[in-house]
This record gives C-alpha cells, sequence and structure tokens, in this order.
C-alpha cells in the first residue's frame, strides 16, 4: 500500500521509468548528486541569457558564480533529496533584491521548466517542476503578497514563453 501524502512523504521523488518513445535524448531517471550538479549549471547557464533575469543575476553575482552554484546545488540537494545540505535562508535573501518584481518568479519559471523537461524523464520532470513552483509561489507570496493574496497563474505549470536560445 502506498503511503499517506503527508508532509514527510509528499516530496519524496520515486525513480520513473522512461517509455521507449523513440525519444533522442538521455533523461536521469532519478534525483542524485550528479543530476543535480547538471540542473543547476545548466539552468544558470540560460538564465544568464535571459534578456531581464541574466542582468539581474550579473549584477548580484558578477565575479561570485563559483561561489553561487555549489549553494545552489546544496539547495536543490535539501529540497530534492532531503539530505540537509542547505542551510542558507531563501526568502530573507530574495527580500534583499530590491529591482525584482512581481512578474520575474514566472519569468525564473519559465527558464526553470524547459530545462527540466529536457533533463529528467517526463513524470519526474513534472514532480521537480511542481515543487520549483510551489517554492515560487511561496517567495513570491513572502515577496510581493498582501493578505489574501493568491499567487499569480504563471506560477502554476504552463507552457515556456521564452524564447532563449537555451532550448
Amino acid at each position: 500500500m502506498e503511503a499517506p501524502d503527508t508532509s514527510t512523504n509528499r516530496y519524496k521523488l520515486k525513480r520513473r521509468e522512461q517509455p521507449n518513445n523513440g525519444d533522442r535524448l538521455q533523461r536521469y531517471e532519478q534525483v542524485d548528486e550528479q543530476a543535480i550538479h547538471v540542473m543547476v549549471h545548466t539552468f544558470y547557464g540560460c538564465i544568464r541569457q535571459h534578456p531581464r533575469l541574466g542582468g539581474i543575476f550579473e549584477r548580484r553575482l558578477a565575479g561570485r558564480w563559483e561561489e553561487h552554484l555549489p549553494k545552489m546545488e546544496a539547495f536543490w540537494q535539501s529540497v530534492l533529496l532531503k539530505n540537509g545540505a542547505y542551510k542558507g535562508k531563501p526568502v530573507p535573501a530574495h527580500l534583499k533584491q530590491k529591482e525584482l518584481v512581481s512578474s520575474d518568479y514566472g519569468e525564473w519559471l519559465s527558464v526553470f521548466r524547459p530545462v527540466i523537461r529536457e533533463l529528467f524523464v517526463p513524470d519526474l520532470a513534472d514532480e521537480i517542476v511542481a515543487i520549483a513552483e510551489r517554492i515560487a509561489q511561496s517567495l513570491w507570496l513572502a515577496t510581493f503578497a498582501t493578505p489574501g493574496a493568491n499567487p499569480p497563474a504563471e506560477l502554476t505549470s504552463q507552457p515556456s514563453e521564452w524564447s532563449g536560445s537555451c532550448w
């Protein structure tokens, strides 16, 4: 019998079988430290090319990318592997970013979603994207919401609108 959907069980990622559909790409079938390393480095390589977010990240991290990327790997390991690797505080870090506007969280997801869907098998990619959307919604609520506000629709799954050169 499958365990109930509790707060401790809800985000456990399961190994998924990749259907034999002739897909030319070899995608990760499970999340491990290597997959997270590739995910983080691929994603931030793409984010740096984004017309708006690329500039925000560059201004914040110029000359410090090699310090930032391991922190992001630790963050995603904590989220996806539940290993406690990340010790930071994402909400205060995002509150410090005064040039962020409400739509930036949707833009971030518009880059994140296609990267994840290229790197992971479909069911696993959907799980990771759903987790990222919940994180984006939480950060949006902490950053921009007033009492009773709901996160914008672009913080839930939809096709990417960004046609950057990454994908």
